[in-house]
């Protein structure tokens, strides 16, 4: 995002640096002791899985702007070099507190609910029995021992891969010490849990099961000393989409470079002997800050084992049964339904299957002429895949499947073959865009021999593994001008046949930007006219120069302005005479918050928006992106009052954002009710309590909402039409 003349640095938070924090506020969870003990761990494990995604595609694309002495400075006036030096010493601190929390917390809370994670050399014999066998049978078998020498290279390390390192003496020649190298390959259990007593858990990690035998894969040698490490690598992509035969073959071709990708980062035990480190470290070319000490596990993501393993649910958070919607299972009916109203699901609080049975029940229904569908990430086994690979015999079916959707390449590949093989006419978007709208489209012959058209527009992927546990809305419509827009939209990802104008969507990278800032101005327009100004949006991130700054004009026009941000946010809010009337809240809690929503109040004719993009410069410059109005007014209402109206409630798992960047928890502040303060309220528990929404979707709430203190956004949500006076300029 290049930096625009006049923009003041000050004015604008680092994107990286940002990240971090939002990474720490998850690292918090495995902290905070109110979250289930097993729930603690596998918020530990997201951190790690969520680091090495940066490292191996922010930092090693910094890393190459840093070296090549490009990369203009963002908005924050940082320039990449500068970046890496803050991003070096939060990264070093953040891993010290990651294997803090597991010494000194997980591990010792974890003990006292007797499930133990013990070294090879602690084991009772019995177990001990169980590891010699599971090495001899499983892992043996496996490995590849490796001494460098001239006549041994150092052996191709794959990205992320678990390997092992020795320092070796010859028995007989004890006068050169060698390095000895042992990838451990991923078919083998990170994590090995032993046979143990009912209501007691024991495991041990991989890697000190390959130190404990490793006599075994060296004879001959003295092994002097061992330490697990872990290479993580540049997984960029770099294609000349312009100049490939084929999109499909050129991503193809990516994905087997990936794995040789430059070294970005080396992991390796805290007791490591200071030679290996530095035999690994000029090995892999790597700087001194690059190299990150492990006081635990190299590799955290591997606690995911750990809780995957262990059938504790009183140690996770309480199972919940998704709201099914309440319609018949008839398709027929399910049509018939949509051209009486539309029907929007709030995912994962209602259940995905509705999604996925619109999608079966149209590959099923003769009278369905055609399907088309985009497909950015799903998941392994997807049954709307499936459904679309099985109506191709019978209808028309179009897929647009995004390739280049980070870490899932493969198998998007793998599908996209499969429904080319099918019949499926398969299309891969624009070149030099990536595809990220969420659209299906079916085309319907009625019973009076008319075609009309039904849509399902999303703010999540077609996934109903993630969409268990991402939050996100579904609309299924049948309105016409919506159903048309979507058509035009497919034809564009198609055919690249672009209109000047798609009605109720916005479609990047076309208008979405500009429709967003006109909005945010209008809003301005009204405050300064004294007319009710008020703007609520929902986004995962928002880093946009040109959306950040028609933010702050409108906090200067006298609008009100809640900014929901679960990611990185580069606006400083709470700044006087420009961003004071802004505040910014993270919601960091059991679901993951992907949904994003766009609220304006619009001089008391208030608008409501949904879509898959957020306010970043790749959505807006660089994908095909769409935010959809909602047109029905009892839909509108529910977002208002069942969506956005509690999360400006939730003082359990919500951060705010200060003008120096900090991020401070609002539990303890307490919220205002009737004269008494309450201090809970957690807004996805609330939201799974929520009674069924196809039933009476504009019904009371189960739970009243508690009063956040004196908020006109609260007040106008809940309301959802009673105009509110707007407040004097400050």
């Amino acid at each position: 995002m290049r930096r625009a003349r006049g923009e003041d640095p000050r004015l604008f938070f680092n994107r990286h640096i940002s990240w971090t924090q939002f990474n720490r506020r998850v690292l918090e969870e495995a902290q905070d002791t109110s979250n289930p003990l097993l729930e603690r761990v596998k918020f530990l494990a997201i951190t790690a899985s969520n680091l090495d995604e940066f490292v191996e595609v922010r930092v090693a694309g910094l890393l190459q702007q840093a070296e090549q002495g490009r990369g203009d400075p963002g908005p924050d006036g940082l320039a990449p070099a500068e970046v890496l030096a803050q991003l070096s010493t939060e990264m070093h601190k953040f891993v010290e507190d990651q294997y803090k929390c597991w010494r000194e917390q997980l591990v010792p809370a974890l003990a006292g609910e007797s499930i133990r994670v013990r070294r090879v050399a602690e084991l009772k014999p019995e177990s001990r029995r169980a590891v010699d066998r599971f090495y001899s049978e499983r892992v043996e078998p496996l490995l590849t021992p490796v001494t460098v020498d001239p006549a041994h290279p150092f052996p191709r390390v794959q990205n992320k891969a678990l390997c092992v390192a020795f320092l070796l003496e010859r028995r007989r020649k004890g006068s050169h010490v060698y390095l000895g190298v042992v990838t451990v390959p991923r078919a083998l259990p990170r994590l090995f849990r032993m046979p143990a007593a009912e209501g007691k858990f024991e495991y041990t990690f991989l890697h000190d099961v390959v130190n404990t035998y490793a006599e075994r894969l060296y004879h001959g040698y003295r092994v002097l000393s061992a330490a697990p490490f872990r290479i993580t690598r540049n997984s960029n992509l770099y294609m000349a989409e312009e100049e490939s035969r084929s999109i499909l073959d050129s991503v193809d071709e990516q994905l087997h470079r990936r794995r040789k990708g430059e070294a970005v980062r080396l992991e390796i035990d805290a007791d490591a002997e200071p030679e290996i480190s530095e035999r690994l470290r000029s090995n892999f070319n790597l700087k001194p800050w690059q190299v990150f000490r492990a006081r635990g596990p190299v590799n955290l993501s591997r606690l995911f084992n750990l809780y995957d393993q262990t059938p504790r649910p009183d140690l996770k958070f309480r199972s919940f049964t998704p709201r099914v919607f309440a319609a018949s299972a008839e398709t027929a009916a399910v049509f018939r339904l949509l051209r009486e109203r539309d029907v929007l699901l709030h995912h994962p609080y209602d259940s995905y299957s509705s999604v996925v049975r619109f999608i079966e029940g149209a590959a099923r229904d003769p009278d369905v002429l055609s399907i088309k569908q985009t497909l950015y990430r799903t998941s392994e086994d997807s049954p709307i895949v499936r459904a679309l690979m099985d109506a191709a015999s019978r209808k028309e079916v179009t897929v647009v499947v995004e390739l280049k959707a980070r870490f899932d390449e493969a198998s998007n590949i793998r599908w996209a073959r499969s429904l080319q093989e099918a019949g499926v006419q398969v299309y891969y978007g624009l070149v030099g865009l990536k595809t990220h709208c969420k659209l299906a489209l079916l085309g319907r012959r009625e019973p009076d021999g008319k075609v009309r058209r039904y849509a399902h527009l999303g703010t999540g992927n077609y996934n109903p593994s993630t969409a268990r546990f991402y939050t996100d809305l579904s609309l299924l419509t049948h309105d016409r001008e919506i159903t048309q827009a979507v058509h035009h939209v497919f034809n564009f990802l198609t055919a690249y046949s672009e209109r000047s104008d798609y009605g109720p969507l916005s479609v990047a990278p076309l208008n979405l930007g500009k429709n967003c800032v006109a909005l945010i101005d209008r809003e301005a327009a009204h405050a300064r006219a004294g007319r009710p100004a008020l703007i609520v949006a929902k986004v995962n991130s928002l880093l946009d120069g040109p959306i950040i700054q028609a933010l702050y004009r409108a906090s200067r026009a006298g609008v009100h302005i809640e900014l929901i941000v679960r990611g990185a946010c580069a606006l400083r809010p709470g700044v006087r005479g420009v961003s004071s009337r802004i505040r910014v809240r993270s919601v960091v809690g059991r679901f993951l918050e992907h949904s994003r929503i766009y609220m304006f109040a619009n001089g008391g004719e208030p608008e409501m928006y949904l879509g898959s993009a957020d306010w970043m410069p790749r959505n807006l410059y660089e994908r095909v992106e769409v935010m959809f109005r909602l047109k029905d007014p009892e839909l509108c209402r529910r977002v208002a009052t069942r969506i956005l109206a509690p999360y400006l409630c939730d003082t359990e798992k919500t951060r705010l954002l200060r003008s120096d960047g900090v991020y401070v928890r609002t539990l303890g502040n307490g919220i205002m009710r009737r004269g008494k303060t309450s201090s809970r309220f957690n807004v996805q528990e609330f939201l799974i309590d929520l009674p069924e929404s196809g039933a009476d979707p504009d019904g009371p709430l189960s739970s009243p909402l508690p009063h956040p203190g004196p908020s006109r956004a609260f007040d106008f949500l809940s309301s959802w039409g009673e105009i509110q006076e707007p407040s004097p300029q400050q």
